[in-house]
């Protein structure tokens, strides 16, 4: 491939190309013939594949194999901004202005596809190909150093990659941890950061803050002493002030329990305090004893720097940099640990972009900006909660990680909820949820994309509950029961956002504690429902009715990928509308499914493979998937998983689809794929392996249709949010191996020697769809929850007879583990926040015969209990239901 050049003129369009929909493809896309060249025989050594199960450790990146430069954590709190935890401790990319341009690292560069370059946007993977660079985003200045005095020297380090031979990233979220090593230190030191991540707590997961905690080990036979320092520069009216417009203060704040700097801007014009960068910056030591400095100059940093107190107020010039440190002393005794607690804040409360101009809650701001009036207050929140918000972090992370599951899998599958800490998501003063598709791309909170999602519904339900009562059942919903894709931004129902809503929905009430939400939106659930129901115009529960869905496009003819996500849709509101006594509707929708399952299974696989039968009239005029072998094809089994809808339509069938997908789709290096199929997106680069959208395997002329657009590109692309929809619906059917590699594919795509491993692109940075990376997680668990029926289950996929994983339920969260023996078989929730309300609880019999005795015990104390079996379940019924509390276990031991 030829050099990668950047092009200055970002966004700007040539004669050459096309930018329709903001996708970047040739104007002269002709249908061709290229040969399909993915291998049947993937080459993978059996292994590599079986150490994919095992446990590992955490990943880890490290100086000395240059995998620092591109790491990139979201470090801030839900909402607000997007801020940077660097490879090295540091923060950058301070995307915390309302920067409207798409994108981290708004760009255009040129590309090589194999045949010719080509500009490549933000939207279009820019940032994949020639990743961001921490050193070149360094906003604000902001650190830490150490000063050791030992043994009579007096060593100075400050806490960057330049200043120790080695240092070591685990790379884990929400909270990372960066080791700096240096063999001459008699100390260790180690840092800790990110933002208060509570599950089920979407108010304290907000906070526009991150946490450094650092600890300094004393790893000598002789007393240290140690002095640690941080500073920020004061960010208020970064980019826009001139000399004119004001001046830049900091302000000492002195509290009992901790102290703060204040960066803020004094405005003498007007408009200066109405500039989207205009706001307040802190810097907060969490304790007493503390020596401020409001006007520190931190290079270099030597001994004098940690000398400096200014506890008076300073003030600049808009051109220059205000800087303010917080010092603290330590004594630090042979093998003893001691731990200081640092807040970074930032508060910009103006959404101010025209891309936002239809939303009337800009105009109420953030929802952070209603409950904190600046920066300060922030940290100050936090320091007076400390104990309380960031234990509860910390004891979700250690839940999470404490598994049989491998590490890196935990982390892939997780990590993708970052995105929610971007500037990706907004939640306005009003408490309203809404998203972009990727950073500052494509509006709307968009149905056809975001319903592939999985974890936020999971961890933060409350979030989603929102967005469909106020957004999707309100806003964006039509009279006639339609629900507008991208609500305020378009005018139509997209097909797939409709159904997947309406499964998002029947989540939504499954993570609820009680009916409250389904009971109050169920008239507008039913018609929702109803609408997708009558896009079947022959009555055969398949739907028909060309209608957008989320490759951009109106297809015409009955697809599989549509009519199966339909069928899903449709079980979940017989489901929903039994348990709202609504029987001739529950008999409605059951009628269409069952005569949609058995249609589909008939009419719809081709003998290997589920395709898109063209309509009668229009043939294959027109773009689409037809006998192709297409990434969504079984996607509405996949959503059956992620809901305990069960089994929808014929198994055999739904597996050799999955066989298929990983015969002719995944391909170990998808250079020669993407060399002779050209006009895709590169999220994908030569000698990476990933699962291609949509192949020919038959190499039938004209395969997607006799007149094809520019959408054809998409067939030829990775996008991970699909690779994720499919390993966890693989997993879900035990192709365990498939899953697993496929994840692995992505993970390994995405390390940080490559490019930032918490930035899963596709239309631009931080792609919502890449949160179905939860998903898997969930099938891997095997995990079925109903809050307001107050049912459980768990049956995982591997690591059956030793197994442990966290979980998340509509009231609490916990851990999990089964283990079996020769006699029993052994179940312990321990719930560690929250409550959690059951009544019935399923597993696997993990045994070839049938179970004598059940013994269900709460905190040591018997809980009366049933149990009977069916189809290799043991379900128990508990006749009072029982209501466990944090710090509470429940064991059921099964003989």
């Amino acid at each position: 491939m030829k050099r990668r050049n950047f092009i200055k003129e970002s966004g700007r369009a040539t004669g050459s190309l096309l930018f329709s929909s903001g996708v970047l493809f040739s104007k002269t896309i002709t249908p061709g013939d290229p040969v399909h060249n993915i291998p049947v025989d993937k080459g993978l050594d059996p292994a590599w594949v079986r150490a994919l199960y095992e446990r590992g450790a955490a990943t880890t990146y490290l100086k000395s194999k240059n995998e620092l430069k591109y790491i990139g954590m979201p470090a801030g709190g839900m909402h607000a901004g997007t801020v940077y935890l660097g490879g090295d401790g540091r923060l950058w990319l301070w995307g915390i202005y309302n920067d409207e341009r798409e994108g981290v690292d708004p760009k255009t560069i040129l590309w090589n596809d194999g045949t010719k370059e080509v500009k490549v946007r933000s939207r279009d993977g820019a940032n994949y190909v020639e990743p961001t660079i921490a050193d070149n985003k360094r906003i604000l200045e902001q650190g830490f150093a150490v000063k050791i005095v030992y043994d009579g020297k007096t060593i100075i380090k400050t806490l960057n990659e330049n200043s120790f031979d080695e240092i070591k990233f685990e790379a884990s979220y929400p909270v990372a941890t960066v080791h700096y090593i240096d063999e001459a230190l008699p100390v260790n030191i180690v840092l800790k950061a990110g933002a208060i991540f509570i599950p089920l707590d979407a108010d304290n997961s907000a906070l526009p803050a991150t946490v450094f905690s650092i600890s300094i080990e004393n790893k000598s036979n002789k007393n240290v002493h140690a002095e640690i320092t941080g500073w920020l520069e004061n960010g208020a009216n970064k980019l826009t002030a001139t000399d004119n417009d004001g001046i830049k203060r900091n302000t000492a704040i002195a509290h009992e329990n901790y102290t703060s700097i204040l960066g803020s801007f004094d405005a003498t014009k007007p408009e200066a305090a109405q500039q989207r960068d205009a706001g307040t910056t802190c810097i907060t030591y969490i304790g007493h004893g503390a020596t401020i400095n409001t006007n520190a100059q931190p290079y270099p940093v030597d001994v004098d720097f940690f000398g400096q107190k200014k506890d008076e107020a300073s003030t600049i010039n808009p051109g220059e940099k205000l800087t303010g440190s917080i010092s603290i002393s330590k004594h630090i005794e042979p093998g003893k640990t001691v731990e200081s607690n640092y807040i970074i804040s930032w508060h910009f409360d103006h959404p101010l972009s025209k891309k936002l101009n239809k939303l009337p809650e800009i105009k109420g701001g953030y929802y952070y900006g209603k409950q904190f009036k600046d920066a300060h207050e922030v940290g100050a929140y936090i320091a007076q909660n400390f104990n309380r918000l960031y234990t509860q972090t910390l004891l979700w992370q250690a839940t999470y990680y404490d598994s049989t599951l491998p590490y890196w899998f935990l982390e892939r599958t997780l990590l993708n909820i970052g995105t929610l800490a971007t500037a990706n998501t907004y939640r306005f003063a009003d408490n309203r949820f809404w998203g972009w598709e990727g950073v500052n791309a494509c509006e709307g909170t968009c149905t056809h994309v975001w319903q592939y999602a999985q974890s936020m519904g999971r961890i933060f339900p409350s979030l989603e509950r929102d967005a469909r009562q106020r957004t999707d059942l309100g806003i964006a919903m039509q009279e006639n029961g339609g629900i507008i894709f991208r609500a305020e931004y378009e005018t139509r129902p997209a097909i797939d956002g409709q159904a997947g809503t309406i499964l998002r929905i029947y989540r939504e009430h499954q993570m609820s504690s009680d009916d409250t939400f389904l009971r109050n939106n169920w008239g507008n659930i039913k018609k929702a429902v109803s609408f997708m129901l009558a896009q079947d115009k022959n009555g055969d529960g398949m739907t028909d009715t060309p209608m957008e869905n989320t490759l951009d496009a109106v297809w015409e003819g009955e697809i599989a990928w549509i009519v199966g996500l339909c069928i899903a849709a449709a079980k979940a509101a017989q489901l929903m509308a039994e348990e709202m006594k609504d029987i001739s509707f529950a008999k409605t929708c059951k009628q269409y499914v069952e005569k949609g399952s058995r249609n589909m299974a008939e009419k719809l696989f081709n003998g290997e493979y589920f395709i898109h039968r063209p309509d009668a009239v229009e043939g294959r005029k027109k773009l689409g998937a037809y006998n192709t072998c297409h990434i969504d094809q079984v996607y509405g089994q996949s959503w059956a998983w992620q809901a305990g809808l069960g089994r929808l339509w014929d198994k055999e069938k739904t597996m050799s689809a999955l066989r298929a997908l990983w015969k002719y789709n995944f391909a170990p290096d998808v250079g020669p794929y993407i060399k002779t199929h050209t006009g895709g997106r590169p999220y994908a680069l030569p000698v990476e392996a990933g699962l291609i959208m949509n192949t020919n395997p038959h190499n039938e002329p004209r395969p997607y249709g006799d007149n094809v657009t520019w959408q054809l590109g998409y067939f030829h692309e990775c996008m991970t949010g699909f690779e994720h929809q499919v390993a966890s619906h693989m997993m879900a059917e035990g192709m365990t191996d498939e899953a697993l590699v496929i994840t692995k594919a992505i993970h390994d795509r995405y390390h940080a020697a490559k490019r930032n491993p918490y930035n899963e692109i596709e239309c631009s940075d931080h792609y919502a769809r890449a949160m179905a990376s939860y998903g898997t997680f969930i099938t891997a668990c095997g995990f079925e929850h109903h809050g307001p029926k107050g049912y459980l289950r768990f049956a995982p996929k591997w690591n059956r007879n030793n197994f442990k994983a966290a979980f998340t339920s509509a009231e609490g969260w916990g851990a999990y583990s089964q283990a079996k023996n020769n006699e029993q078989q052994l179940h312990i929730l321990t719930l560690q926040y929250g409550s959690l309300l059951l009544k019935t609880i399923s597993f696997d019999n993990l045994r070839d015969q049938k179970a004598k005795t059940v013994l269900v015990t709460l905190n040591g104390q018997e809980v009366r209990a049933s149990f009977k079996e069916a189809e290799g379940s043991i379900v128990i019924g508990l006749s009072k239901g029982v209501r466990i509390k944090a710090g509470e276990e429940i064991q059921i031991s099964i003989s």
